[in-house]
């Protein structure tokens, strides 16, 4: 078994960035299920911005609201306005098509750069 990307949302915008919040990225729902990411997965935040990577778990925002809230400790690493690429990956023994999604400066998807053939 290998870890392979499964989904992956390119050039969000960080619309804030909460202290007070105990952890997480909240995320607009659609979203999450166009990116089929399951509320409480894990992913890996790379900030396009700044250079820095973390690993959090994504919570649901209101739908179509373009929300993407880097919460807690982790608004110190990634702030509001920062471009950033969400990342989730599956175990498998094969590698399958990912999503990928790039999204325009309000968080919506401007463009499906999944392709229809894996490249091997």
């Amino acid at each position: 078994m290998r870890i392979f990307l499964k989904s992956k949302l390119h050039k969000a915008i960080v619309t804030e960035a909460n202290l007070a919040y105990t952890g997480s990225i909240t995320i607009d729902k659609a979203l999450m299920e166009a990116a089929d990411l399951a509320e409480y997965e894990k992913v890996l935040v790379v900030d396009n911005t700044n250079g820095n990577r973390l690993e959090t778990y994504a919570i649901a925002g209101d739908r179509h609201s373009g929300v993407v809230c880097m919460n807690g400790a982790a608004a110190h690493l990634v702030r509001a306005g920062d471009e950033i690429t969400i990342m989730s990956f599956h175990l498998q023994d094969k590698p399958t098509q990912p999503i990928k999604l790039l999204l325009d400066a309000n968080n919506r998807i401007f463009k499906n750069l999944t392709q229809l053939e894996l490249v091997r």
